[in-house]
């Protein structure tokens, strides 16, 4: 493998289109048009009103029914994906189902500030990045789906490292994911898409133990300028808990250039003690989305302002930290 690069957020890429036979819908999809299949909408009503207790015969035949219905459409290919590859269908009934328990017995995660996120309409989520692994953009994704009101679908741009590795390019692309490219998040938020992104990278996700909840470089102020020609909110997002699942001691920075990624970690439990190494610390999450910051009041010149893009950027930086430093003050403990 290449060594691995980071996408500057500002540089222009050409967008991927999805390949295969899948029909491909425009951004965005409804949640779920009258036309859909009625085991599809049967599926979705048991899902969502299942009883607290023993589950009635009824509404296990159902269930039976919408999953051999969801099978038919995936052999068949009768889905639905959009141009950059998304497919709901599969994030909503698979993907999400097997992220939520983590999310909610796991890591437990205690979400604040979702009434901050617009129930319609482009928004650009912005994150601090941390964990070794990329989980708390996942657990952000899971967030917002779950507390929301609107359930609204998170798009989180993601460095091209993602769509390099077999498996995992696949499953991004299906979970809405997509290059972190000006271009494509720019047609994500006109298209009135909520849009994740942590400016930080693998400077924020691979930075030592030693230097956690301290942001990094925000880079050039790419996002700032996509926000700004879209005329869209910016919204602050802090994150803390996951700068402890995989507390990183060291880097084997020649083995990682061997491998061709950014870093290779060393954990009190990896590589020592293997595969089992690789499983997080059950720490206790917290996820707070700030008060929005408006961009509609610019003018359409604004984006080329190399000091307006400077201060924006700032801004939104020492917003998130204020709230990481806030956060874990009113932390009792890393697990509890």
């Amino acid at each position: 493998m290449a060594d691995a690069k980071v996408i500057p957020f500002d540089e222009d890429r050409p967008r991927r289109r999805p390949a295969g036979g899948r029909r491909v819908r425009a951004v965005p999809e409804p949640a779920l048009s009258p036309e859909q299949a009625p085991e599809e909408r049967a599926a979705g009503a048991a899902e969502e009103n299942a009883p607290a207790g023993p589950a009635a015969r009824g509404d296990w035949e159902r269930r039976i029914a919408g999953g051999l219905a969801f099978l038919r459409r995936r052999i068949t290919g009768d889905y639905e994906v959009d141009e950059f590859g998304y497919d709901q269908e599969l994030t909503d009934q698979v993907l999400m189902s097997l992220l939520r328990p983590v999310y909610d017995k796991y890591f437990r995660v205690e979400v604040k500030g979702i009434e901050n996120i617009p129930a319609e309409g482009g928004a650009l989520i912005v994150a601090n990045h941390s964990g070794t692994l990329p989980l708390d953009g996942l657990m952000m994704q899971v967030a917002v789906h779950d507390r929301h009101p609107a359930q609204r679908h998170l798009r989180l741009l993601a460095a091209d490292l993602v769509f390099m590795l077999p498996v995992v390019n696949e499953l991004a692309r299906k979970a809405g994911h997509t290059l972190a490219c000006a271009e494509d998040a720019q047609r994500l938020l006109e298209a009135g898409e909520l849009v994740g992104v942590m400016p930080e990278g693998f400077k924020g996700i691979g930075k030592p133990f030693g230097e956690r909840y301290k942001l990094q470089r925000f880079g050039r102020g790419g996002f700032v300028s996509t926000a700004l020609r879209a005329r869209t909110p910016i919204i602050p997002c802090s994150i803390v808990g996951a700068e402890e699942i995989y507390p990183m001691i060291g880097n084997a920075k020649t083995l990682a250039r061997l491998l061709g990624i950014p870093y290779f970690p060393i954990t009190p439990t990896f590589p020592l003690l293997g595969p089992l190494g690789a499983v997080p610390l059950p720490t206790k999450w917290t996820i707070q989305f700030g008060e929005p910051i408006p961009t509609d009041g610019y003018a359409p010149e604004a984006a080329e302002d190399p000091m307006l893009m400077f201060n924006l950027t700032d801004q939104v930086r020492e917003q998130i930290q204020h709230t990481l430093y806030k956060l874990l003050v009113q932390r009792r403990s890393v697990f509890f």
